[in-house]
């Protein structure tokens, strides 16, 4: 088979290290990719975005399967382009996108079919939101843009002040683009956060290890939100019990409710979970792989994944293994110093092969330079993910391998996991 990724960050690196190991790939592609994916796959000059792009080509270089990993192709319908020139994809259509492209469309989706999810109201209307900000909503309160926005599109208020400033921002200044030309103000609900992805062919759903996200830009969970500064599975929150109900009060149901929407979803769909003391409750849905939850759950993946992939195309997912070790893992992000805001970019990285004998390194925000060394190109650069028995030991082993890895301003956190192993010690 020759296979295109669509994308180019650690997520799709991950994607690419495992669909490699099956030995019916004939030919990998990615677009754009980056420097650590032209390794093993060949680089195609093209964006994410460019539907017609990323069609002529598929269909110029005889490609047997698309892998649309990011969410901004899938919620612009590159699987029904491709799929109208008969071209198999993985990943949601247009219409099952929406459940992550409109966080108005998801709300108002769980609310109809009873689908446990923090109170919210929705505001197309920036003078009807200040509003209600300034006398009718609980503090504190979380304010979203209503589409798309590299996962910073969400801020939490605890006063009145930045609730308002929150408006602001993404309304008037459109700080998020039209991402922001709709907002859902919802309240906000305390517990552990759990991150869920789940492979489904629209009839059978089969969730992936739990995972457990670190956004905070800085040590002890301070500074601003960012995509996700590295993560770990499994996440000691989430119990046998507590995945039982989350498959019988969230996963079935979601399932349950895209295909009577019409909007049969297909492919990843991801659950941002909190776990409440009512229970656990949805606190978005992402509609493909999350990053970088992928770079901790993928190295824990026993069965196949461009198996289980084309399963979920095919519609036969009830009669595919998935499985997945026992095992622990921890992912520790390497970034730019500045991000999320301003950083600088083409910073020559060294140490990688050191830290690749101990550690998986995804690349993300890199590039290739004249000559042919790794660059820093973007805000989170690379993820070392280690894997061990036991989490103390996957922390450890991830940030000996990440301290192996040099570049000027690079920036990590230094307590990626301590949140998890206090939960397994009972603190």
């Amino acid at each position: 088979m020759n296979i295109l990724i669509v994308g180019g960050g650690g997520r799709e690196h991950a994607i690419a290290k495992e669909i490699i190991k099956n030995p019916a790939v004939k030919k990998l592609y990615a677009a754009p990719g980056n420097g650590g994916m032209a390794s093993i796959c060949e680089l195609v000059p093209l964006k994410a975005t460019d539907v017609g792009g990323v069609v002529r080509f598929a269909r110029e270089h005889d490609i047997d399967y698309v892998i649309v990993a990011q969410d901004d192709p899938l919620c612009l319908g590159m699987v029904d382009a491709l799929g109208d020139e008969g071209i198999a994809a993985f990943g949601p259509c247009k219409a099952a996108a929406m459940i992550e492209g409109s966080k108005v469309f998801a709300k108002d989706l769980m609310k109809r079919y009873g689908i446990p999810t923090a109170a919210y109201e929705t505001f197309d209307d920036y003078e009807a939101a200040l509003n209600y900000v300034r006398a009718s909503a609980p503090l504190p309160i979380v304010v979203k843009a209503d589409g798309l926005a590299l996962g910073k599109g969400v801020l939490i208020c605890s006063t009145r002040e930045e609730a308002e400033e929150a408006l602001k921002t993404i309304m008037l200044d459109k700080k998020f683009g039209a991402s922001g030309d709709k907002v859902v103000i919802e309240e906000f609900l305390t517990g552990p956060e759990v991150s869920v992805l789940a492979f489904t062919d629209g009839k059978t759903i089969k969730p992936m290890v739990s995972s457990m996200d670190h956004k905070r830009a800085l040590d002890g969970d301070r500074g601003l939100n960012t995509g996700g500064m590295g993560t770990i599975a499994p996440n000691p929150c989430y119990t046998p019990e507590m995945a039982e109900r989350a498959m019988k009060e969230i996963f079935l149901p979601t399932i349950d409710a895209m295909n009577r929407e019409g909007r049969s979803f297909r492919g990843c769909l991801y659950f941002g979970l909190m776990i409440t003391g009512d229970g656990p409750k949805v606190i978005e849905y992402n509609c493909r792989f999350g990053d970088p939850e992928t770079q901790v759950v993928l190295p824990l993946m026993k069965s196949d994944l461009l198996t289980v992939m084309l399963a979920t195309t095919n519609g036969t997912l009830d009669q595919t293994s998935v499985e997945f070790s026992r095992d622990a893992a921890c992912c520790v992000i390497l970034a730019s110093g500045g991000y999320p805001l301003s950083y600088q970019k083409g910073y020559e990285i060294h140490g990688l092969e050191e830290a690749e004998r101990t550690a998986n390194v995804y690349h993300a925000g890199t590039k290739l330079n004249e000559q042919g060394h790794p660059v820093t190109s973007g805000g989170r650069v690379l993820g070392v993910t280690a894997t061990a028995p036991g989490l103390e030991e996957a922390i450890e082993k991830a940030y000996r391998a990440a301290e192996k890895i040099t570049f000027t301003d690079r920036h990590m956190r230094h307590d990626i996991g301590q949140r998890a192993l206090s939960a397994l010690r009972g603190e």
